[in-house]
């Protein structure tokens, strides 16, 4: 007789991980969306500074870091949630919103933490596909919102798609959203997007209380390894519900320190997205000049195909991504992600992007 485990263990995908990590520095790692600076100047002090005192734990109402996004953005400190990572928040809305009878709405291919969301809680998932130009379908995903919708996703700019959307029609799908209905736009690369303006989307959870936008320090800030994520919500009761499920000192007091300090370099973080903005066009140029599909970037990443006529199969991407691996090379495989044959590749340093394009010259 073995142990029996919950029934949810049999519906919960497993989280696509990129590997990796044990292989050493050699390799350009562009396979996880990370950023391929370390953090901003000063965060390395803070991070020691905080280590003096971490025979205590950390502050469990993560006050300070709290009142420093309230100023950056100026918005109610109340209404701010921190996670360890954005991923912790997500999670932790599906248990305070969903349960067995309710739905979710999501589009699809996007970000896979979302198919747990449902798995875990027992309700049902709606996934709408992306349209044409592998973006969010608005309209599509508003028809498929019911009375027992609890939760609907916009990751914006959407990962893996790398594409997004602007925001007057990101806001008119927010009017057309019944109040009841939590609308969650995940803006995790928000601050890449040159469409609008990462802060002009504030307005819509001071306007919209049934709005919670998600943001992190893991990306533009460098701060991968520490996990800390926030949400900007329109109601203080979400902030609430998202804490009661969790466990206690959810948030480590490194990864606060670190958050803390890296609001002060707001300088510093504007000249790398300039930087990544800058690479990725140039390697949408070279990806296009092969004759590869790009989708249209709006974040620190590329969606694009693995070959010029659409027959890349499962073995094919395969052996295209083991090419590069064996190059030093490692991308995410579409398949995983949503759709076979494509991939995902993280801009990384000029000279990480230009190992990628000579190695997959080499092999499509």
């Amino acid at each position: 007789m073995s142990i029996e485990f919950a029934d949810k263990i049999r519906r919960l995908p497993t989280y696509p991980t990129a590997g990796g990590y044990a292989l050493g520095d050699e390799y350009a790692m562009l396979a996880s969306n990370e950023a391929p600076y370390g953090p901003p100047s000063g965060v390395q002090e803070a991070v020691d500074r905080a280590m003096r005192n971490i025979n205590r734990y950390p502050d469990p109402s993560n006050m300070r870091l709290r009142r420093a996004l309230a100023a950056r953005y100026d918005h109610d400190p109340g209404k701010i949630a921190i996670g360890s990572g954005s991923c912790d928040i997500l999670l932790s809305a599906a248990e305070a919103l969903l349960e067995p009878g309710a739905e979710i709405v999501y589009a699809w291919p996007s970000f896979s933490v979302y198919p747990h969301m449902a798995a875990a809680t027992g309700a049902r998932a709606i996934r709408v596909p992306l349209n044409a130009e592998h973006a969010h379908d608005l309209d599509a995903m508003l028809a498929e919102i019911t009375v027992a919708t609890r939760l609907v996703i916009v990751c914006n700019p959407n990962n893996p798609s790398s594409t997004a959307l602007p925001l007057d029609e990101i806001s008119a799908f927010v009017e057309r959203v019944p109040r009841n209905v939590c609308v969650l736009i995940d803006e995790a690369y928000c601050e890449f997007s040159v469409l609008d303006d990462p802060d002009a989307s504030l307005d819509l959870a001071r306007r919209h209380s049934n709005v919670v936008l998600l943001r992190t320090f893991s990306k533009v800030y460098g701060l991968a390894g520490l996990r800390c994520g926030y949400a900007l919500c329109g109601d203080e009761r979400f902030r609430v519900a998202v804490e009661q499920v969790r466990q206690p000192f959810f948030c480590n007091a490194l990864a606060q320190a670190a958050a803390e300090e890296a609001l002060k370099h707001q300088d510093e973080i504007t000249r790398r997205v300039e930087q990544t903005i800058a690479e990725r066009i140039g390697l949408e140029e070279e990806l296009r000049g092969m004759g590869l599909e790009v989708a249209d970037a709006q974040a620190n990443f590329l969606w694009h195909s693995l070959g010029s006529n659409g027959d890349v199969d499962a073995t094919r991407e395969r052996e295209i991504l083991d090419g590069l691996a064996e190059r030093k090379v490692l991308i995410r495989a579409g398949g995983a992600l949503g759709r076979e044959g494509w991939a995902r590749t993280t801009i990384g340093t000029p000279a990480e992007n230009r190992r990628f394009l000579d190695a997959l010259r080499e092999l499509v």
